[in-house]
């Protein structure tokens, strides 16, 4: 392997992360993203940053991307023309869902509609009972009728979800059958094969989402793939799934509900590399771009997995990183709402116009004209000053559109601005520490995307964080996330089982099934048998209770009857989430969980040169203005250049440090120093000793 290429598109900006693994030199390119078809940029990107720096095509032997195509799709409605077939009885299911609303309080809030319509939703006489048993056989009959209809209308994708399918399979396979013979050039999506566990409603929801997505995703992929080709990039791409690993194209077109947080996943597993390579353990990751900010927790180096998420108000039962977004970022646009109050997001400029410094057509006021205006980004222009930015115009927004129509100054807007959307980006934190029974105060911040450099300082002040981790490229840091992962695919069983030792047998085959899976997958992946690593968990619930806790297992446990232990581990964590645990009720076992790893080979990052481990004097200087102190106003604040620091340096604030991909703000009475792999360690409450540790 010699250069490895991971591309991150985002709503603003396209990333792009190139690294030899031969001298483990990385460099970066970032451009603006074109939304109208996301590999425009993609691989104009590439052919740049390889231009750039002498790289022939042919030199290319990994390329990994992370793709915000599905996400899209969803939030816009853009997915394929989709039917359902489903059990007779069942076709409003994907109406009626839980029966809850959006908004327990908020009595005019809809739920949103389904993206498969009442009347090509189809329904077909079978029956299996809960044990899987046969019922009803299905009708062969009326299921040709279906799909003869189907094809008729010109509906290009199906969704298959039969009740207890996850207990027999047989049923659905019938009707895969029927649809390959009747209609083989129709996506297909059947439940077993998307998500076979029980709970009706999510895995219909993810089957109907998989569908949904499918000619959508098979269609850009096939054209990232020539295009790929075309440029004589001699390798077969790589996509993100939601879960931090990586999938071929295959196995992306077949389950493209995997790649719905893709794009984010990247930079938390970029995230957890970094804790690796520094010792600090447990990190809030913090990724600001144009459109969003994103929140995810890592403890003890492991980034939390989640099963329990919806897209766009509809549950989708895969594993995915636990990664919360808000509508807070660079491009969020400032409003007042009818009482006067000022607001924040999240309605985003985007791309196009984007910010109105950037001028590009903008006229709404954005954080990032906020921050133009007090000085905190380069008025002389931002990406090495390829892109220039209209200060006056930013002033001018901001003063129409919140200052005129309020009592505030156009300083007290710019720092409204700011200051709301930190409190709404402080929301996200909480909602994945706080609420979940972990303290802020125990976690360093690392903190990336484009946007935050400049408000990272602030954020662990009000969380009271004491660490602040900002990586050497924090603007193209998740491209760099995909070249540290690894592939993964995840497999699931349902069974409800008390935990008793005539049960294990049981266990233990489920168990068996899932890794002769997971071998066959990795094996037609080409990873070698020692590279190969299997991850299984336990969800487990008390008997009557509606939801689970996942606790880890090793598969040594159940072959040597360990089953006290992983009840114990049970307890632990229902403690630790809900702070309380009966240990004299009954515990339930329900789904067995395999993640099959396939490790990658990972680049070490160069540790750079090292300094003298002395305060650094900037070479220039300009006024920025501070509220964030106890005597907000204008002060002198140092600027400094990124690729001028070494390992060692020290930097007091109030102080910028500039660079490609970002801007980093580190605010009076706060400190910084470069660690051995470039990181800017800020301290957020004092000064940096000798030795690392805080005053």
């Amino acid at each position: 392997m010699r250069y490895m290429v991971g591309v991150d598109v985002g709503g603003t900006f396209t990333d792009i992360t190139m690294i030899d693994s031969v001298t483990g030199n990385v460099n970066n390119h970032k451009l603006p993203s074109t939304p109208e078809d996301p590999s425009i940029a993609i691989m104009k990107g590439i052919e740049e940053l390889l231009a750039l720096h002498n790289v022939p095509n042919d030199q290319v032997t990994y390329l990994a991307h992370g793709t915000t195509v599905a996400t899209n799709a969803i939030i816009e409605r853009k997915g394929a023309k989709t039917a359902l077939i489903v059990t007779k009885g069942f076709k409003d299911l994907l109406e009626i869902g839980r029966q809850t609303r959006p908004s327990l309080y908020d009595l005019f809030k809809e739920k949103p509609e389904p993206v498969i319509s009442g009347d090509i939703r189809y329904e077909v006489e079978e029956r299996l009972y809960a044990n899987g048993s046969v019922r009803t056989p299905i009708n062969k009959d009326q299921l040709k009728e279906i799909v003869t209809d189907i094809k008729r209308r010109g509906i290009t994708s199906i969704a298959v979800c039969f009740l207890f399918s996850f207990k027999n399979i047989m049923h659905e396979k019938i009707a895969l059958e029927e649809i390959g013979r009747l209609y083989p050039s129709a996506y297909v999506s059947a439940s077993h094969e998307i998500v076979p566990e029980f709970r009706e409603y999510p895995r219909l929801s993810t089957t109907v989402m998989n569908a949904y997505l499918g000619p959508v995703m098979k269609k850009y992929m096939e054209n990232f793939r020539s295009s790929v080709k075309k440029s004589n990039i001699p390798v077969e791409p790589y996509i993100t799934q939601s879960n931090g690993g990586i999938i071929s194209i295959q196995e992306s077109v077949i389950n493209p509900i995997k790649t719905a947080l893709s794009g984010p996943a990247a930079g938390v597993v970029a995230a957890s590399y970094i804790a690796e390579l520094t010792k600090y353990n447990n990190l809030i990751t913090f990724d600001m771009g144009g459109t969003s900010a994103d929140f995810s927790l890592i403890e003890n180096g492991n980034p939390k997995i989640s099963m329990e998420r919806e897209i766009e108000g509809f549950p989708a039962r895969v594993p995915m990183l636990d990664i919360h977004t808000y509508g807070a970022g660079g491009g969020s646009i400032a409003w007042l709402d009818d009482g006067g109050a000022l607001k924040v997001g999240p309605e985003s400029a985007g791309a196009i116009p984007g910010p109105v410094a950037y001028g590009r057509g903008g006229t709404l006021p954005t954080v990032t004209d906020a921050n133009v205006v007090l000085g905190r980004l380069n008025p002389n222009g931002i990406l090495n000053g390829k892109m220039d930015l209209d200060v006056n115009a930013s002033k001018k927004a901001i003063k129409e559109h919140i200052c005129d129509k309020t009592n505030l100054s156009l300083i007290e807007a710019a720092s409204g601005i700011l200051s709301v959307v930190n409190a709404n980006m402080a929301r996200g934190v909480r909602l994945i520490s706080v609420e979940k029974g972990y303290s802020p105060s125990e976690f360093a911040l690392v903190s990336f995307g484009g946007g935050g450099g400049l408000h990272c300082g602030s954020l662990a002040k009000e969380l009271n964080i004491s660490t602040v981790i900002v990586p050497p490229s924090p603007g193209t840091f998740s491209s760099m996330g995909l070249l540290v992962t690894d592939i993964k695919s995840d497999y699931v069983r349902t069974e409800l089982l008390e935990p008793k030792e005539q049960n294990l047998n049981v266990i233990i085959e489920h168990f068996k099934e899932m890794m002769l899976e997971g071998t066959t997958l990795l094996e037609a992946e080409n990873i070698e048998e020692d590279k190969r690593n299997f991850i299984c968990t336990i969800d487990i619930r008390f008997k009557g209770q509606n939801y689970e806790l996942s606790v880890p297992i090793h598969i040594n446990e159940l072959n040597n009857r360990d089953i006290d232990f992983i009840v114990e581990r049970f307890h632990v964590a229902h403690e630790k989430t809900y702070g309380y645990s009966n240990k004299l009720a009954k515990v339930e076992f329900v789904n067995y969980r395999l993640t099959a790893c396939g490790n990658l080979p990972k680049v070490p990052l160069n540790k750079g040169n090292k300094g003298e481990g002395e305060i650094v004097i900037s070479k220039s200087k300009r006024e920025v203005y501070f509220s964030e102190v106890e005597e907000p106003g204008y002060y002198e604040t140092d600027i400094f250049q990124r690729s001028e620091l070494v390992t060692g340096d020290k930097i007091n604030g109030p102080a910028i440090v500039d660079q490609l991909d970002s801007t980093i703000l580190i605010l009076p009475n706060q400190q910084a120093i470069v660690d051995p792999y470039q990181n800017l360690i800020i301290k957020v409450n004092g000064e940096v000793k000798p030795d690392g540790k805080q005053y």
